[in-house]
């Protein structure tokens, strides 16, 4: 048997019905891997040893009860640092909520416990989410785990390192620009943004209300799927929940793709680094062999480099008593743009609106012509945590737009690049169509090695 704590969700289920495993030896194999490479790579901020080995107890007596709550049942899990959990303090990876200890759960955290999954802690992330690093003034860097001098991307940066060393099975991520995508990539796992609205939000602190999208990163694609089905679902306490019956996003994982049509936009994909344009360019050679239908798409502001400030504005909004009352207990740069944000004007606003629902309009009307479309997920591979200053934000230049369009999206490992690190292949679907979505992916994903392969730490 493969490392306790590689195995991927499926694989510890069916040891878990099998009674050739207990939720107790997984939580503990996870534990054990946390204590060996949190250290280095200060992925939580927060953990919950007692009270995961408490809940991986009442799993075991619950399953060979022969009560079982779904895939997710005894299975180690953990949760970015900003989702309120009962009892747990929730930091937001701030100084500023650095004592909060919520009375209530998220949502999402409400439908993990119920779904029977092992609460391991809270994981370490860009302040209030508001960057693609994860380097955190406040707590300390998230490091890499295929590279401990490198950023994991982020915001969700722990959640990604986490899952991608095995210290969990799956995390909880948010995504507003980029933040489940870019650390999926950068580590090597599978980030799955999920549609606008199909997870619930309430009691996740906000970064930007009409952009904040809540989702798994996993190991493989359908373990993303596994989880994403355990979360999702209306919810009347977050105001833009999206009422969707019958969803099932493990619906067509298996099927081929054999005449699927898969866009590709080539001024974003000629945008990138030469090594992620390669594994770019063979990613899309295998589709072909697959049977997938390759065909070029003009979006044409999506071509130009899509620029409004909508996300700023929003969190400038969030952040303004905060900013008025207490602007030192904030990282320099997170500060910045919170300034910044606060200059925009109602016009500046209402104008980048009125943009965004004519890229939306665009990108719906290039995917009434194909089913998907691809992209590199990152333009390069993670850089130095000491060199991410200057120019991190072109780690989320292929990923923010699509938050704005409210589709889902997910990526996939598709090789290594300079210095052994990952590199991801995006895909974007139609709004709730993650069921198809997650069938390319998968079958690209069961078609490559990169899923099977873990980092050195």
């Amino acid at each position: 048997m493969k490392d306790l704590t590689f195995l991927t969700i499926a694989e510890a289920g069916r040891l878990l019905r099998a009674r050739e495993l207990t939720s107790v030896e997984l939580t503990n194999a996870c534990i054990a891997r946390a204590d060996a490479v949190e250290p280095a790579l200060n992925a939580f901020i927060t953990r919950t040893p007692e009270l995961a080995l408490a809940a991986a107890r009442a799993a075991d007596v619950e399953l060979a009860a022969g009560l079982d709550r779904g895939p997710l049942h005894g299975i180690p899990v953990a949760v970015k640092d900003l989702c309120a959990t009962r009892g747990v303090r929730t930091t937001a990876g701030s100084a500023i909520l650095a004592d909060w200890i919520p009375d209530h759960d998220a949502t999402v955290v409400t439908k993990l416990r119920e779904a029977g999954a092992v609460p391991l802690g809270k994981l370490n992330l860009h302040e209030f989410a508001y960057g693609v690093t994860s380097n955190n003034p406040h707590y300390g860097p998230v490091r890499n785990p295929w590279n401990t001098g490198c950023h994991p991307g982020g915001s969700s940066g722990g959640s990604g390192a986490s899952v991608a060393a095995g210290e969990c099975f799956a995390a909880i991520g948010t995504d507003t620009g980029g933040s489940i995508r870019i650390p999926a990539a950068l580590c090597g796992i599978v980030g799955l943004m999920p549609t606008y609205g199909l997870v619930s939000r309430a009691g996740v602190t906000p970064l930007s209300w009409s952009l904040d999208h809540v989702g798994p990163l996993a190991r493989t694609v359908q373990d993303a799927a596994l989880f994403l089905n355990q979360v999702a679902g209306f919810d009347p306490a977050d105001p833009g929940s999206a009422t969707h019956s019958g969803f099932d996003a493990m619906a067509e994982l298996g099927r081929d793709i054999k005449g699927i049509r898969v866009g590709v936009s080539r001024s974003q994909a000629e945008s990138v680094e030469p090594a992620v344009a390669a594994a770019f360019e063979t990613a899309l050679g295998l589709l072909r062999h697959l049977g997938a239908l390759v065909v070029d798409v003009e979006i044409p502001l999506l071509d130009a480099g899509l620029r409004v400030n909508v996300l700023q504005a929003e969190a400038a909004a969030y952040h303004a008593r905060w900013l008025r009352e207490c602007p030192e207990k904030y990282g320099d740069d997170v500060r910045a743009l919170l300034l910044w944000g606060a200059t925009l004007t109602a016009v500046d606003y209402i104008n980048d609106l009125r943009v965004r629902r004519e890229f939306t309009a665009q990108v719906r009307r290039a995917m009434e012509t194909v089913d998907v479309i691809a992209t590199p997920t990152c333009p390069a591979v993670a850089c130095p945590i000491d060199a991410t200053a200057d120019g991190a934000y072109r780690y989320g230049a292929l990923t923010g737009p699509w938050d704005h369009t409210g589709q889902p999206v997910i990526s996939v490992p598709c090789g290594f690049g300079e210095g052994g690190l990952p590199i991801g292949l995006s895909l974007a679907g139609r709004p709730f169509e993650e069921a198809l979505l997650c069938r390319v992916a998968h079958a690209y994903e069961q078609a490559t090695p990169w899923h099977d392969q873990h980092p050195p730490i």
